[in-house]
């Protein structure tokens, strides 16, 4: 069976949006292994119910069903350990950035580019995601993002901590990528596939830092429509 991985989109299956799904995008890539995408939207849970869950990413590879971006890529290391490890046989060292970013990263972005979604989904996703979002934020969208402008610096001070941990060196990894980069690397490509507003500055380090895993495996994340 070939290795098949589900990921969420929107009217355009190209545009792969989800931060989840990136990490799990680029864990292939990193180990080195084709798969074929499957593009799910947020309504066709059904699709999914032969992993019994409602989400993505999930990986099929071979009689393996995998869900959940940090276990596919544990799934990787024991899968193929003769591959480029992810994690170095270490993963609890990366619950934290992961926690990490779920929380100070992806909750910085989504109160700036949330709005910005909705017009990548087709009617019925549509209608789905501004009702699950507004009755998550107790508020519309429009109000979700209003003045993003003047909360952007506050944003950008927030990432404090991923510059220091890039000093130094090209990647979180080091001299080379690992999950780290993958999953913080998720965030910022979830707010590159849904909206033209900036977050980074030109001359800030986590902007150098987002060039190079752009360019990473030929240029994958960079040719993704944005």
């Amino acid at each position: 069976m070939a290795r098949q991985l589900f990921e969420l989109c929107g009217t355009d299956p190209a545009r792969v949006f989800s931060p989840f799904c990136w990490r799990s995008r680029m864990a292939l890539a990193h180990k080195g292994l084709e798969f074929e995408s499957l593009p799910w939207r947020f309504t066709e849970t059904a699709r999914l119910a032969f992993a019994k869950h409602d989400k993505v990413p999930v990986l099929v590879d071979g009689d393996a069903v995998v869900v959940e971006s940090f276990d596919i890529a544990r799934h990787l290391d024991t899968a193929y350990p003769a591959a480029p490890s992810l994690m170095h046989d270490a993963p609890k060292a990366y619950r934290f950035i992961g926690a990490w970013t779920d929380t100070v990263l992806h909750g910085g972005i989504a109160g700036l580019l949330v709005s910005d979604i909705p017009a990548l989904l087709d009617e019925a996703d549509r209608a789905y995601f501004i009702a699950n979002r507004e009755k998550r934020y107790g508020r519309t969208l429009a109000e979700v993002t209003a003045g993003r402008e003047d909360r952007l610096p506050a944003f950008r001070a927030s990432l404090l901590p991923l510059r220091h941990a890039l000093r130094g060196r090209d990647f979180l990894g080091g001299a080379a990528p690992d999950y780290g980069d993958y999953t913080v690397f998720g965030g910022f490509m979830w707010a590159r596939t849904v909206s033209r507003f900036e977050l980074l500055a030109a001359d800030d380090p986590v902007y150098a830092w987002r060039e190079r895993m752009l360019d990473l495996f030929g240029g994958m994340a960079r040719r993704t429509p944005s």
